[in-house]
Parts: structure tokens; sequence; C-alpha cells
């Protein structure tokens, strides 16, 4: 009898062990999933403006049971057509670039639309963004925590990012923490180039995007993190996103995002 209790008992806690080590959804406010969605875009593009609006109509939260993350990464190599996107930045062509290479692609393009790291398409295609929406809904995640995010003297951002550790059912072990800084909206007149004469707006316009971190083994991830704003004009109207990306730019397994000097 005694056997068989502690037997029991034995299997009782294995049983629950696995279930805290499984992935979970991790869930934002209202029990919402979050999906990072970054859309490579630029100013000089003729094409790129209706990707900006379709990114501006994720921002309001159409898909049920999701949180889109939205980011709006403005590549340089545009610049050279009579219009210098002032929002642009090598770092995001590269940053494309590096995703080309994950994904088999050719080339780069714009406007190009990625969903969690998972899915590339052309931004403006709504057909491609719902099938992987429904894609990112089904993927586990992990949770991501931004918390005393504050502005600072001397045009500094504070906050603390925290993560989840990653369950050991997941394939990678190692994962990179990432933490950006976007306008809420933004507004350019275009006087050249293939958009000249057109005024165009933007959300969550990434102005900085870094690397603060990484997660390895079953081991967490919490940090106070210090940023300078030198490229944002106006600190007060912006968000804050986190997120955490498998090693050498893959897959989104958490994210999540918070106002800030408003």
């Amino acid at each position: 009898m005694k056997r068989l209790f502690l037997a029991t008992a034995i299997l009782l806690f294995i049983t629950a062990w696995v279930a805290t080590r499984a992935p979970q959804p991790a869930r934002a406010a209202g029990n919402h999933v979050p999906i990072l969605v970054e859309l490579f875009t630029s100013e000089g593009c003729s094409s790129c403006p209706p990707a900006d609006r379709f990114l501006e109509k994720l921002d309001g939260q159409p898909v049920v049971g999701a949180d889109l993350i939205v980011l709006s990464e403005h590549v340089d190599y545009w610049n050279h057509i009579g219009w210098k996107d002032p929002y642009s930045s090598h770092f995001f062509s590269e940053r494309q670039s590096a995703y080309a290479n994950r994904f088999g692609l050719d080339t780069v393009y714009t406007p190009q639309m990625i969903v969690d790291g998972a899915t590339e398409f052309t931004g403006s295609d709504t057909t491609r963004a719902e099938k992987a929406f429904a894609q990112a809904l089904a993927a586990p995640k992990i949770a991501v925590r931004l918390l005393s995010v504050s502005l600072e003297p001397a045009r500094t951002l504070g906050a603390r990012v925290e993560a989840d550790a990653l369950p050991l059912s997941f394939p990678q072990r190692e994962a990179e923490v990432y933490l950006a800084v976007a306008l809420n909206h933004a507004a350019s007149h275009v006087s050249g180039g293939e958009n000249g004469g057109r005024t165009l707006t933007h959300v969550a316009v990434v102005r900085s995007l870094v690397k603060v971190g990484q997660i390895k083994g079953d081991v967490g991830f919490a940090q106070d993190v210090h940023l300078k704003l030198d490229a944002v004009q106006d600190v007060h109207d912006l968000r804050v996103i986190a997120f955490v990306q498998e090693a050498r730019q893959g897959k989104v397994v958490g994210a999540t995002e918070q106002l800030v000097g408003q």
C-alpha cells in the first residue's frame, strides 16, 4: 500500500512538472496573443503607401484574439532616387537582408511584411496576412514584460525588461532579447522621388532597435535598460516594444509593448 501511494505521488509530481515546462501561449491584456508584425517600407517607394495604411489598420487591433504589435522599419536603399526618407536607416536594410537570407529569397523588396519572424509576404497582401496571423495565434509563446518604463533626464528611456525561460519543448535553446522605441505617429510631405507631392503618414516608426541580452537554456531574463533617444525629436509620443527572437533572427517567441510619455 505504501509503495502504491509513493508511486502515485511520484507520478503526480512528474505530471505537474511537465505541465509547467510545456509551452503556453503568452497572453497580453484581455487574454490576447502577442504577434509581432514588421513592415519594411520606404517613403521613396511608390508601392509602399498601401502597405503603410494596412499597417495602420492592424495597429487598430482588428484580429480577434491577437495583440498585434506593429513595427514600421524604413530601409535606406530607396534614398538615391530623389527623396531621402527621414526615418530610414541602413540598420533596417541589414535586418531585412538577414531575413532574406533566412527565407532563401534572391533579393530584398518593399513593402515586405514579416509576421513573428516566421512568415514573409508583400506588405499590402491582406489574404497572406490573414493566414500568417492564424498561424501565429496557434504558436506557443513565452511571457515578456516591460516594467518601470519612464523618461529619464538627458533624453534617456529607462525600463526593466523581463522574459520567461524557454520551455524544454522549444526547438532552440537560445534566444535574443530586443528593445525597440518607435514613434506612435509620423508624417512627411515628400518633395521628390516616386511619391513626390504626396503627404505620407506612418505608425510605429522605429527609431531605435537594440539587442539588450539573451536567454540561454532554462534561465529567464531580467535586466534594467537605459536607452538614449538621440534619434527621437518628440519624446512624448512614443511606444516601447520588447520582444524575444530565436538566435540568428529566427522566429519571435514573445513580445509586449507599452506607451510612454503621454
